[in-house]
């Protein structure tokens, strides 16, 4: 009799935390919106407590959207260490005399997220420091520690050219992107097109018309086509653009990861006074050769801020990528990355069940996990001696990242580190809530429903924090 009662106390608990009633000011939102209740994955839970106080079909596999990046960013901050960093290293490839290498010129990528134009530029600097002048022979490019067959990068949304469909690669520069600047030519009677940065073997075709009229128009009516999808060196702008949107920013990705890495070195090492006479070349530097440099790029701690506080897709993707690399042997890849943060989850006592994961950074339809799996690894995180780094790589609730702006003068805003995440019909929230009364909260929420991220789903994480920050 004893063993039947426990029996039936274990099923009312666990019917209860399948469909715990909300509170009225979250049910609210769910009825206006007529939002299916079952449409909800819902967990809130004091980090010194062992059983969360709201939970409402916690154990239902959701799309995250961009909230996934929370995982991959924790196992790698767990497993790598904070101060972990990227190496890339330069090899002189032939005879060098002190100023001009009689050969080629060899640059490694171990996978550095962030070689962003200015630290590519500190890098060719400290390589001008050597002494190296000339360079007789190709460049030479091993991207080798990566798999490099990362697949089409339009298999997301068929836009392959925009910036967060980048495919990962082991030599990634500025996340092989452009910013283009439109601005009113007035002698030309026209639109003048610059570059940052800005390629040597980059084409621009410029077929825009400049015409009168207010700023309006999707992307101030500009086309962006690349003719050549192979190489992809030739972008080509057309349309009619407004004057009165003058000037206007729009960036894209162009070329190949090594002809895009080509075209930065060549214009850069040229305006620090080298020289190179010959071309491009993909290839592996042998094990035993030394490099000549090596640069290191910053601390994996202040790598994920970028990564979590702006949702930067690709970096995320290359920290996969890394993982894989750097726990199973290069080449990294996108399916050993997988394994590596499933095998991390059993190792901590979680059950990856309700994981489905393919690129680490929530751009996917595939992409699954249940809030009660998320709020598990956010508890772990937050309870970590590496808490700090991971909960400053959030966005401040309302004061920077994605959530600047929101939850306008209200009490909660600063006192939120949360990251979000928005797909079609998919809006998510999670991250910590701390609350007026001196407790701290993790808070996972996901909408997976017919037109949520049109507004519903914002305005649902903005009542749920508020209930926390105020009432709990």
């Amino acid at each position: 009799m004893r063993r039947l009662y426990a029996l039936i106390l274990c099923s009312y608990a666990a019917s209860a935390a399948v469909a715990q009633e909300l509170p009225e000011p979250l049910q609210r939102i769910l009825s206006g919106h007529a939002l299916p209740a079952d449409s909800l994955s819902l967990l809130v839970q004091a980090v010194d407590a062992d059983v969360p106080i709201l939970s409402h079909f916690p154990q239902e596999p959701r799309n995250p959207a961009s909230t996934i990046k929370l995982l991959t960013t924790w196992v790698a901050l767990d497993e790598l260490g904070p101060t972990y960093t990227w190496p890339t290293e330069i090899y002189f490839l032939g005879g060098w005399d002190g100023q001009s290498l009689d050969g080629d010129l060899g640059l490694k990528g171990y996978g550095d997220p962030y070689l962003v134009t200015e630290e590519f530029w500190k890098l060719l600097s400290s390589l001008r420091r050597t002494g190296l002048e000339e360079i007789r022979g190709d460049l030479v490019i091993d991207a080798s520690y990566f798999d490099g067959n990362g697949g089409d990068p339009g298999i997301f949304d068929g836009q392959p050219f925009r910036t967060y469909n980048v495919l990962p690669d082991a030599l990634l520069v500025n996340f092989k992107t452009v910013r283009f600047h439109f601005v009113e030519d007035f002698l030309a009677q026209g639109v003048r097109i610059s570059a940052d940065p800005w390629l040597s073997n980059l084409n621009i075709r410029n077929e825009l018309q400049l015409i009168d009229g207010r700023c309006r128009g999707y992307q101030a009516g500009i086309s962006f086509d690349l003719r050549d999808t192979v190489s992809g060196n030739t972008a080509v702008f057309s349309g009619q653009f407004p004057a009165a949107c003058s000037p206007y920013t729009l960036t894209r990705s162009v070329l190949q990861h090594d002809t895009y890495v080509h075209g930065v070195f060549v214009t850069l090492w040229q305006q620090l006074g080298g020289q190179i006479h010959g071309g491009l070349r993909r290839d592996v530097i042998r094990d035993d050769a030394e490099p000549a440099l090596t640069w290191h790029s910053r601390p994996l701690a202040e790598v994920i801020r970028s990564i979590n506080k702006f949702s930067n897709n690709v970096m995320a993707r290359q920290l996969l990528y890394t993982m894989a690399a750097e726990s199973l042997g290069p080449p990294g890849t996108e399916a050993g990355g997988v394994d590596v943060i499933k095998t991390y989850l059993q190792q901590q006592d979680l059950n990856p069940g309700s994981l489905v994961l393919d690129n680490g950074a929530g751009l996917s339809r595939r992409t699954r996990i249940s809030a009660a799996l998320l709020a598990d690894v956010l508890l772990l995180a937050v309870r970590s001696p590496h808490s700090p780094e991971y909960l400053a790589s959030l966005s401040l609730g309302g004061l920077d990242g994605t959530t600047q702006g929101r939850f306008g003068a209200a009490a909660v805003q600063g006192n939120l580190h949360v990251k979000t995440g928005q797909l079609d019909h998919v809006s998510a929230l999670a991250g910590y809530v701390h609350a007026a009364s001196g407790k701290t909260y993790v808070v996972v929420a996901m909408l997976n429903a017919p037109e949520v991220h049109r507004g519903p789903g914002k305005e649902f994480q903005d009542a749920l924090v508020r209930w926390v920050y105020a009432r709990l």
